[in-house]
């Protein structure tokens, strides 16, 4: 099995760390071994950064653990080729590392004519459960469900690409009192839709459910009647169930229109579906010992958690008319993902507002014997808001919500209107089918570029630059290679057959590393589920590029073959990874 170059290197020193101190062999996984990407690249490719840490475990100077640890060090790879070039201490005791440019050439061209870009599948494979998106039915998506969905296809996408087992679940809310008052307010007033007699769409769900909250609020006999009507619900009453089948019906038809122009795939699995295993989630928390009761309501109370008062803050999993809510459904839910589902790793994609309530519902399940964080990770993947150009939360200008169907098609529009500006004969098919992959590519990368704890600025202006950290600088980044393949005109794969790359002018040598490391870029997402760290890669890849096609001639030169083949590698990762973002390619701009 391949491993990157910075795994390679980690065992490596790892290994002649223990051979220089056999001691250290007692600290086991926790051994302090860093070697990281150079960020300046006269000083190397890599940097063993341990020795400072080492020096306080051994009580010895950094630079003299430097020099036994790099004296230890194996510069050929186990195949018997030369991998480390180089070595060199510097400062206190940093290691600058030099990989060997054959064994670089090689790398590259492996990656090249990898089926998988050089990505093997991993030898065991995970279960890994990701909810993302779950918008409420009878609402509209809109721009705040953007960040849930876009950064949780883009996990998805990249677990599914190094080969793991991936459950996109969208955790609906589609259950609950709101059901109630609007399953009222239509038998009241729109009655043949519910019979399935009347169509409609979601905008009429939308303004029917905000009439029914405002009768709800202020009319108690409508209140008592849609409290009626969640009991209906509940018992599984047939007409209740019907009526309830088409309102979820109506939502999800207007929410498969946002999908699929976003290219997103998941599973509808709504509250609803946990509802039958909620009593027996109150029972089995209490048969533990974990419940208390709290002005009538049954309550899990777990350490280190606390309101604004100071006082302990409670999971509330039935409260006192025993009716159940979210967290007695997000603990049925756990439960079902790690004893049914058997997930190896739980991914939960929401705002930050409810990172405390996650926190509060893992340790609630480790506490109940659910969760083995031994066996099962999970990870909540918090994000910040989407803003306005006033830097407050992104809104029409009637102060709504912006719906998320109307910013696409707009970013759509704009990126039409800049396309016609650029070619403007360009045949109106390929106008729309350009128009529509630069559009929504540019709305996911503007927010996938951004860190995801941070708020971001939405701006139709700056996304669709072709200059910058943006999807259209990359998109043409790949179009110019295909560019270069047409005007040299020969047969990629028959160059690929007789010809290997070598690296040697120094733009050459920096794009090389670069491509091979690739699989270091997906290790980083995998592990810390940051995807502007895939970002930052395929834009520093664009660049490197750039630099390339400036300083090296391809056509009509002595190293045409191997240039051509050092393009293509650029042409597979950036399709790659721009795949993995979830966006589109293309061979014109």
């Amino acid at each position: 099995m391949n491993k990157t170059i910075l795994e390679s290197l980690i065992d490596n020193f790892k290994n002649a760390a223990l051979a220089a101190y056999p001691e250290l062999a007692q600290f086991g996984d926790e051994l302090p071994i860093e070697v990281a990407q150079s960020t300046i690249p006269k000083f190397g490719h890599y940097q063993f950064n341990s020795a400072m840490k080492l020096a306080r475990l051994l009580k010895q100077k950094p630079h003299d653990i430097a020099v036994n640890i790099s004296s230890m060090v194996r510069i050929f790879s186990p195949e018997g080729q030369p991998f480390i070039k180089e070595l060199d201490i510097a400062g206190p005791g940093f290691i600058n590392i030099v990989i060997d440019l054959n064994f670089l050439n090689r790398e590259v061209h492996r990656i090249l004519l990898s089926p998988r870009v050089g990505i093997e599948i991993p030898q065991h494979r995970q279960r890994i459960i990701i909810d993302f998106s779950a918008p409420n039915i009878a609402k509209e998506m809109h721009v705040g469900h953007l960040r849930s969905t876009v950064i949780g296809d883009c996990l998805a996408r990249l677990f599914e690409f190094i080969g793991h087992n991936v459950l996109r679940l969208n955790h609906l809310g589609d259950w609950g009192t709101s059901f109630g008052m609007l399953i009222a307010y239509m038998k009241e007033h729109h009655p043949q839709v519910l019979n399935g007699m009347e169509p409609t769409d979601l905008t009429h769900l939308v303004q029917w459910y905000r009439e029914s909250k405002k009768r709800f609020d202020h009319d108690p006999e409508f209140k008592k009647e849609s409290q009626q009507e969640v009991v209906e619900l509940q018992r599984g009453e047939p007409e209740a169930l019907k009526a309830w089948e088409i309102i979820c019906s109506i939502s999800e038809l207007a929410y498969k229109e946002i999908y699929d122009l976003l290219d997103v795939k998941l599973i509808d699995r709504g509250e609803s579906f946990y509802n039958f295993m909620l009593p027996d989630i109150v029972e089995d928390l209490e048969s533990k010992g974990m419940v208390v009761i709290s002005d009538g309501a049954k309550c899990v109370y777990v350490e280190g958690f606390q309101n604004r008062e100071g006082q302990p803050l409670p999971l509330m999993i039935q409260k006192s008319d025993g009716g159940f809510n979210y967290d007695t459904t997000d603990m049925a839910a756990i439960r079902h993902r790690i004893e049914v589902e058997k997930g190896d790793r739980l991914i939960y994609v929401t705002d930050a507002g409810q990172a405390t309530h996650f926190q509060m519902i893992f340790k609630a399940a480790e506490k109940a014997g659910y969760l083995d964080i031994k066996k099962v990770r999970v990870d909540h993947v918090p994000f910040g808001l989407v803003l306005g150009p006033d830097g407050k939360k992104f809104r029409t200008r009637t102060g709504e919500s912006e719906k998320l169907i109307d910013l696409l098609n707009t970013a759509i529009e704009r990126a039409k209107e800049i396309l016609i500006e650029r070619t403007p004969h360009m045949p109106s098919d390929e106008l729309d089918d350009l128009a529509n992959a630069l559009g929504i590519s540019a709305v996911k990368y503007a927010d996938l570029s951004c860190h995801r704890t941070g708020d971001y600025m939405f701006s139709y202006d700056r996304m669709l630059k072709f200059e910058g950290n943006t999807a259209a600088f990359l998109m043409y980044a790949y179009v110019r290679v295909a560019g270069i393949k047409r005007k040299v005109n020969v047969d990629i794969n028959e160059v690929k057959k007789s010809h290997c790359i070598y690296l040697d002018h120094p733009s050459e040598i920096a794009l090389g590393l670069h491509i091979a490391q690739f699989g270091e870029a997906l290790n980083q997402v995998a592990n810390d589920l940051l995807p502007n760290r895939l970002t930052d890669y395929l834009y520093t890849l664009a660049e490197k590029f750039h630099a390339f096609f400036r300083d090296c001639r391809v056509e009509g030169t002595p190293q045409q073959a191997s240039r051509l083949l050092l393009c293509e590698a650029v042409a597979l990762v950036m399709k790659q990874g721009l795949e993995i973002l979830g966006l589109k390619t293309v061979e014109k701009m």
